[in-house]
């Protein structure tokens, strides 16, 4: 019987250890993904996009191993023991081992151990591990319009083309091809010719001029040397026989997204407020670029009146004032009719408030929600940050969630701790809605 190996000699370009690292990685995925959980629970959020140490226990990466035992019985003589003598037991060592042992993070004095096997996750393998049960709903792949959606793509050959584009082993194929079809019968002519003129060539000579080969011989040469003479007038290579490669501009499914960032900034809206808003809107745009490869960032803050602002002034800003959310959502709307079109963009939006509102306000914010901005977003997640009860914006949108249950969501935000849990709900893949 002969043993088989089976060596793994695909290219991974600089990476040479990629498949058997994809293979670690799924083997040890409980690990992993209880590390990724750790590290978004303790970093911040405006941290979270890069790789992280992940610890394995020693005893998880051990592998069975087979030995071959002495057997029998034995007599050992053991020098400098003064505790024990012939019949008696020794003891299992407490734990089942020698002691020590994996990452236990204190000193011992009896037996070895082995150290907690540690390696490094990247910043794409992190960000995976940690969106990698989540979804956005309504995903749609929209054309557009920018030239780089399109590429050139190989479709056959065509008659006409530029020089560069010429594809000359096609090109001579069809011209041989063409060449066969028009002298093939005259060379198979030639062919019987040059047979039935050697087969004279060697008959001898006769007495009788008359029944002389000769006048044959002549004949046969005159009409050979015809035939050869019209299979030369057949050209080489004509113009029906070159062929260009075709090339056509097809369309890629591209993904664009305009994401717009709706905070308050009243005087309602203390410090604290604000960075958790902060958090989840990072949070969020990490998450839309790992689905869509356009994004927009679209930054409106308000108090009794929105301005659209870069994202210097988005989060640091120190304006306040009184509170009227309508303004917000009025700019929003005519910046996606301006810029957003929605038949090119997949339109999300974030809005964090902690819910103060003018009470006439509310129902104006809640009808300009239904019939202007949610039948044209993707998604609309409204998040209140508050350790209170709900005001009257809160309950005004309660009204939208069932007629916009596929496009709208709101949660309730206390403190820092919440952000990821109610980023999870909001994002959740459909059906896992509870």
């Amino acid at each position: 019987m002969t043993n088989t190996h089976v060596v793994d000699r695909r290219l991974n370009g600089r990476n040479k250890s990629a498949v058997n690292r994809q293979r670690f990685l799924r083997r040890y995925r409980e690990h992993i993904k209880k590390a990724v959980t750790e590290a978004v629970n303790k970093r911040s959020i405006t941290d979270i996009d890069r790789g992280e140490s992940v610890s394995i226990p020693g005893k998880d990466i051990s592998e069975p191993v087979f030995r071959n035992g002495r057997g029998g019985r034995r007599s050992n003589v053991h020098p400098g023991n003064r505790e024990f003598v012939t019949g008696d037991t020794i003891a299992r060592p407490p734990g089942g081992g020698g002691g020590g042992g994996a990452g236990q993070g204190k000193a011992s004095n009896q037996g070895e151990g082995i150290d907690e096997f540690v390696f490094q996750i990247s910043q794409d393998e992190f960000l995976d591990f940690m969106f990698e049960d989540l979804a956005l709903p309504n995903l749609i792949r929209k054309q557009l319009k920018d030239t780089l959606s399109y590429k050139y793509v190989r479709a056959g050959y065509t008659n006409q083309g530029t020089p560069a584009k010429i594809n000359i082993v096609r090109s001579m194929r069809g011209a041989y091809a063409r060449r066969l079809a028009l002298t093939g019968n005259r060379r198979k002519r030639i062919a019987e010719l040059e047979a039935e003129l050697e087969a004279l060539k060697k008959q001898p000579e006769h007495p009788d001029p008359a029944l002389s080969p000769a006048a044959r011989i002549k004949e046969l040469e005159e009409e050979i040397e015809r035939l050869r003479n019209r299979v030369k007038r057949v050209p080489y290579i004509d113009e029906i026989d070159i062929r260009y490669n075709q090339h056509l501009r097809q369309p890629q499914p591209a993904t664009a997204a305009v994401m717009f960032c709706l905070m308050d900034v009243s005087g309602s809206m203390s410090q604290n407020h604000k960075d958790i808003a902060k958090r989840f809107f990072i949070l969020l745009y990490l998450f839309l670029k790992r689905n869509y490869q356009k994004i927009d960032v679209v930054f409106i803050r308000h108090h009794t009146s929105a301005k659209e602002v870069d994202e210097q002034e988005f989060f640091y800003s120190r304006e306040t004032g009184g509170t009227i959310v309508s303004s917000a959502l009025k700019l929003m709307k005519e910046v996606m009719d301006a810029r957003y079109p929605t038949a090119d963009w997949n339109i999300y939006a974030a809005q964090a408030s902690d819910g103060d509102n003018w009470n006439d306000d509310s129902p104006r914010c809640s009808k300009m929600l239904a019939e202007d901005i949610l039948p044209k977003t993707q998604f609309y997640s409204y998040i209140e940050i508050t350790p209170h009860e709900h005001q009257m914006l809160w309950h005004e949108y309660e009204k939208l969630l069932t007629p916009f249950k596929d496009r709208f969501a709101m949660q309730q935000i206390v403190d820092a701790g919440d952000i990821f849990p109610v980023f999870r709900k909001l994002f959740q893949k459909q059906g896992e809605h509870g």
